[in-house]
């Protein structure tokens, strides 16, 4: 058996016995002497280039791709036969990380404070004494209401840490209940859920249901001082109705990690929306235990066993 691993990571899973593992190039299609391979691990590579080998490869049984969000893998047309498996669990510590800087440095006026840094100019109006729950403000976790969009294993990895900081923290998911010991509110709630948020932590997955999820109506319903951080995907948000909601102080500030178009375009009015903070993309990008998840799925798979993540299509 072959199996193909990309070479945009250190990638050294344990092999079976039997099995052939090549290196192949993440900036190119699978080149045609490895089109044979049974197994393909992605990371990395563009969606144009899954596309001009999915049916090109008779042998395929397996696609791992390490992303959280499978979406490029499943719009690239494998065969219905492939089994698809998510990085699901690789990137929960290293993005939870990322929100929760993004919301502590929109809590705290970090953009003000690298403002008046370019300015070589004291903030004696972000420093000094300053009230604890400022009117109209938002500038602590201390009794925060935190909503966490998007419950999965990031949102679960988060809320703790958020909680261990002094926020009430309530997630969105599709049904109602608790987990992992937070309240879990169904999506039909949303609207009413939002208008309590100071808060909003979006981790949402990339489908057709949660394309411009976060549409101007739902930011309609965010208090004015209300804080909106995005550590999912970039079409989640509606970008255009986000902007005129920042531009006319329908809401305090937002912090982007993902933006529908990346690279951002250097025209994109987001470059100049008011109190936003963006970042490239930069939460995830470093799976942690993916040599343990290609090897259990590759084991799991010789043995004709279940595999870990797999992505119902």
């Amino acid at each position: 058996m072959k199996i193909l691993l990309p070479d945009s990571l250190p990638l050294v899973p344990a092999l079976p016995e039997g099995v052939e593992a090549v290196h192949y190039d993440v900036a190119a299609p699978v080149p045609d002497e490895h089109l044979d391979a049974e197994a393909l691990v992605v990371w990395g590579n563009a969606p144009s280039d899954l596309r001009a080998v999915a049916g090109r490869m008779p042998r395929l049984r397996w696609v791992q791709t390490l992303a959280a969000g499978p979406d490029a893998v499943l719009g690239a047309g494998l065969p219905d036969d492939v089994v698809v498996t998510s990085g699901a669990g690789l990137h929960d510590r290293p993005v939870t990380e990322h929100a929760l800087a993004l919301v502590l440095a929109l809590l705290r006026r970090l953009p003000a404070a690298l403002a008046a840094q370019a300015e070589h100019r004291w903030a004696d109006e972000l420093g000094g004494l300053q009230p604890l729950h400022p009117e109209g403000a938002v500038t602590t976790l201390l009794d925060a209401r935190v909503l966490v969009w998007g419950f999965g294993n990031i949102g679960q990895n988060l809320a703790p840490l958020l909680r261990a900081l002094g926020a009430q923290v309530r997630g969105v998911g599709r049904s109602a209940g608790e987990r992992s010991g937070f309240p879990v509110v169904a999506e039909d709630r949303l609207e009413a859920e939002l208008e309590q948020t100071d808060v909003l932590v979006m981790i949402l997955p990339a489908t057709e249901a949660t394309t411009h999820a976060l549409d101007a109506g739902r930011l309609a319903a965010l208090p004015r001082h209300a804080l909106v951080v995005n550590v999912g995907r970039g079409t989640t948000v509606d970008e255009p109705a986000l902007v005129a909601a920042l531009t006319e102080g329908r809401i305090a500030g937002a912090a982007l990690d993902v933006t529908e178009v990346e690279p951002l375009p250097a025209d994109s009015p987001l470059w100049d929306a008011p109190n936003l903070l963006l970042t490239p993309h930069a939460a995830g990008g470093r799976p942690v235990g993916a040599d343990e998840l290609v090897g259990g799925n590759l084991e799991a798979l010789l043995a004709g066993r279940e595999l870990r993540n797999v992505v119902a299509r």
